[in-house]
């Protein structure tokens, strides 16, 4: 069987979101956001800091707009988006103050996670992973080639 780095690089990259996002979403819940889950943080991750719409975070996150329609119901629900009348029949999307609250204090504890990084493997080797990642995903269409 052949071995495929690219394999590796998407296990590896998976992996590693749903470690953060896990650990994340755990220390949340231990300072007082009981509602937030591992799902909830990584669509709320998806979203701009202003004006979202519906169809735009259906294409971004590659789920159906139904999807996106019951997710963002849930987080009004919840408190931490709401919806304006935009533009013809479209919804705008925005955080609210609580939303914006818990986006800050998932940054800080990203901040921190870069803190514990550093010290387990490295501050050089973290950026150069991260530098490493970045320059893949910005590098030109990988499957212009196939």
């Amino acid at each position: 069987m052949a071995e495929s780095h690219s394999l590796r690089l998407v296990q590896s990259a998976t992996a590693v979101q749903e470690q953060i996002t896990r650990h994340v979403a755990e220390t949340l819940k231990a300072r007082g956001y009981q509602d937030i889950s591992p799902s909830l943080l990584g669509f709320l991750g998806a979203l701009d800091c202003g004006t979202n719409y519906g169809s735009e975070i259906a294409r971004r996150l590659n789920v159906s707009r139904q999807m996106v329609a019951k997710t963002v119901k849930e987080l009004v629900r919840l408190g931490y988006l709401e919806q304006a009348d935009g533009p013809g029949k479209q919804k705008q999307i925005l955080f609210t103050g609580a939303g914006e609250q818990l986006m800050s204090d998932v940054r800080q504890l990203l901040v921190e996670m870069d803190a514990l990084l550093s010290q387990q493997i490295g501050k050089q080797t973290l950026e150069r992973a991260v530098s490493l990642m970045e320059s893949i995903q910005q590098s030109s269409d990988l499957t212009s080639d196939w």
